[in-house]
């Protein structure tokens, strides 16, 4: 393993490397535009509502906007389950179609890094196949002020196939995206179709010049309620310095949607780049993450949820907790 610390200047080149004369980027692009066409819609990496094969089923995924490109930085996605749109339900005026969810999140961190605080409003609405999505947060770390906006759909092309493509952005902030895309495509398994697998394929693009390409293999399966278990595998090549890393995940849901959901998850690999603020990063360097989320239905349509989470890699540790309101309406 080898650990790395280095300046931005060190990036001062790197944009060259996204010229859209290079062979690799054409090929990139390329692979972009069949997925785009596959997906056919936009969908933000961010918690949506996810419909069990078999069931609702909702995971208590609170924690804040994807600031790094691989599911090891801060903050770490808890599990997301696929989202599997439901046509035929968006036409029952009892259905709950549209989800609202604020939160808010705060972190301590080791090393003098100084504390985190973010606050962020979550929503999304069914409309025939689609699920169509939006987040808006605004936050500190590492001692800068930054915000972040998404917006996305996911889209159901028959019973067993359904796809999605991510669009989001910061405003300048060393630890958000100047840009970012990230796309799923999944495919519904077995008799009961309760096995869900997943690829996917990222990019994302730092204000410090460097940038990441990513692709993922996932899978998830929902057992008789009340269990689903979910995995996935990234691989990821960082620029500069073509660094490739691996990380992965296991997750553990317990619960029924409309009552009571526990969400266990642990991340480990290694990471490519990160930003951690005044003009530095870190490179290529293992890290591990851990949270325990639980959702909580109050009433028929709103409930609270909240979570707790730790990171650590050679550098610093994190700790932090989440707490969030969620509304469902028709």
């Amino acid at each position: 393993m080898k650990t790395t610390l280095v300046r931005q200047p060190v990036f001062g080149a790197a944009p060259a490397r996204l010229s859209i004369h290079s062979l690799r980027y054409r090929r990139v692009a390329a692979a972009w535009l069949t997925l785009s066409v596959l997906a056919a819609a936009a969908a933000l990496s961010l918690p949506a509502r996810a419909q069990a094969v078999t069931g609702a089923v909702e995971a208590p995924t609170d924690t804040g906007p994807l600031a790094q490109a691989t599911p090891l930085a801060p903050a770490m996605v808890a599990p997301s389950l696929p989202t599997v749109p439901e046509p035929a339900a968006a036409q029952d005026p009892e259905v709950k179609n549209t989800q609202l969810m604020l939160y808010t999140s705060a972190h301590r961190l080791s090393a003098g890094l100084g504390d985190w605080q973010e606050v962020g409003v979550r929503g999304s609405r069914a409309i025939g196949a689609h699920v169509w999505q939006g987040e808006f947060a605004t936050m500190r770390r590492f001692g800068e002020s930054g915000n972040f906006i998404g917006l996305g759909d996911t889209y159901e092309f028959n019973p067993d196939w359904f796809g999605s493509l991510s669009v989001g952005a910061g405003d300048g902030a060393s630890y958000l995206p100047r840009a970012r895309v990230d796309g799923f495509i999944n495919r519904k398994l077995l008799t009961d179709r309760n096995l869900i697998a997943t690829l996917g394929a990222g990019y994302y693009s730092a204000p410090d010049g460097h940038n990441d390409r990513s692709a993922s293999l996932g899978a998830t399966y929902y057992f008789s309620e009340p269990w689903i278990v979910q995995g996935e595998v990234r691989f990821n090549n960082s620029r500069p310095g073509s660094v490739n890393t691996r990380q992965q995940f296991v997750a553990v849901t317990w619960g029924r949607d409309q009552q009571t959901q526990v969400t266990a998850r642990h991340a480990w690999g290694t990471e490519g780049y990160q930003s951690i603020g005044a003009g530095a990063s870190l490179v290529n360097f293992k890290s591990k993450q851990t949270s325990l989320n639980v959702r909580h239905w109050l009433g028929a349509d709103w409930g609270i949820s909240g979570g707790v989470e730790q990171y650590s890699n050679p550098y610093y540790n994190r700790k932090g907790a989440t707490l969030a309101l969620f509304w469902e309406l028709p």
